[in-house]
């Protein structure tokens, strides 16, 4: 008998409701803390099942450190995503309701119908390690901009008529060296400024060090995404990062709805007419948007290609979104293109079946489908495992 095991993780608690995967048979529930003693508890009530797949919701957010706890004890771990256990709560029949054990009877539901639509959690590998180092540079990126923010609202109070915008770091400094107040308020205004372009030559110092490790860290993946034009190591870092394994999108149709460059349609009667897409990754949205900026930006079949979609009054935005989905379905050409080298490379080393070289997919369409999970469901039983009996 094979046992699914439904966890709806907390960052205190988890609580799990674990049914047959053949008969649907409500086989335990239960509430665990997120501590060593909670996780021996939880695992020791698992071992009654020696056949025992779980089923984690968010397994990149609050999940994460459950999921991989459990997949470093050799457990096999799906990622339910929280939206599709929310739209199975929508056809249960608990009115609504939204409880930690109906959460946890949810997860284990979609996992029951829809196993195969859901990936398997890996261990954490050199992605894990290239998404740490492009959110560190995101955030290094963003403080950099507030404190120029910062820096020029000073000098609007120290030169008259204020300083212009979009100047540099170094010419804020030069700027800086002019201004010689005579006042209290003054000289307390150009020290602080002082120490503003101070903290940016840091930030900027900080930004070169981040761009160059992101560099050898995309180089050491053995993707070939930066030889595609204005695809910089920051972006490269980005879409690697988020993307994973390309092989969960089909074709590149699913890659540009996931990333939000495919339109929407919204057209009615005769008139067909689609409709500009703000759902999907917004962050390998903006990516792909500072690819397409750079390409226009110089001489490049790219920009070829926005002159000719250009082709009338207000059309510039309709060939820039074109111009961003041409770059994506040639990001996933190349995110293929790469696996495929890595697979080939497996095959030749006599290492068959390393984890995420297969090309098949596992997701039958994006937004994934919760397909018979769609039917109401039972409500949730009550805890039958009591965390304080439960022992090693």
């Amino acid at each position: 008998m094979t046992v699914i095991i439904g966890v709806d993780p907390h960052k205190a608690s988890v609580s799990i409701e674990a049914r047959d995967s053949t008969t649907e048979r409500l086989v335990a529930t239960g509430r665990f803390g997120t501590d060593t003693q909670g996780y021996r508890q939880l695992k020791a009530v698992a071992r009654q099942w020696p056949q025992r797949i779980w089923a984690v919701e968010g397994t990149a957010g609050t999940g994460r450190p459950l999921a991989q706890r459990l997949v470093a004890d050799g457990e096999m771990v799906l990622d339910v995503p929280a939206k599709l256990a929310a739209r199975s709560r929508v056809f249960d029949t608990g009115q609504g309701r939204k409880t930690d054990a109906y959460d946890a009877h949810a997860i284990v539901m979609v996992a029951l119908r829809d196993r195969g639509s859901l990936r398997q959690v890996r261990e954490e590998d050199a992605l894990t390690v290239l998404r740490m180092l492009v959110d560190r540079r995101d955030q290094l990126a963003k403080a950099k901009v507030q404190g120029l923010c910062r820096l020029h609202r000073l000098f609007t109070e120290l030169i008259p008529g204020g300083a212009p915008r979009k100047k540099s770091v170094d010419q804020y400094r030069r700027l800086l060296a002019g201004v010689r107040p005579r006042d209290q308020v003054g000289r307390t205004r150009r020290r602080m400024a002082a120490e503003q372009v101070r903290e940016l030559v840091r930030l900027d110092t900080q930004m070169k060090a981040s761009k160059k490790e992101l560099k050898a860290a995309v180089l050491a993946t053995g993707s070939t995404l930066m030889d595609l034009y204005g695809v910089g190591p920051v972006n490269a870092a980005r879409i690697l990062a988020d993307v994973g394994d390309v092989a969960r999108f089909p074709s590149k149709a699913h890659f540009a709805s996931w990333n939000g460059t495919a339109p929407l349609d919204a057209s009615s009667g005769e008139q067909l007419r689609p409709r500009l897409s703000r759902a999907g990754n917004r962050r390998v949205n903006r990516a792909l948007h500072s690819v397409a900026a750079v390409q226009l930006r110089h001489e490049t079949p790219g920009k070829a290609y926005w002159r000719r979609k250009n082709n009338g009054p207000g059309k510039s935005r309709h060939a820039m979104r074109c111009l961003k989905r041409r770059i994506s379905d040639a990001v996933y050409r190349q995110l293929l293109a790469d696996a495929t080298a890595r697979q080939e490379q497996v095959v030749a080393a006599g290492r068959v079946g390393h984890p995420g070289a297969s090309l098949a997919s596992s997701a039958a369409d994006l937004p994934p489908d919760i397909g018979t999970s769609d039917q109401p469901q039972p409500e949730p039983a009550n805890l039958t495992v009591d965390p304080q009996g439960a022992g090693d």
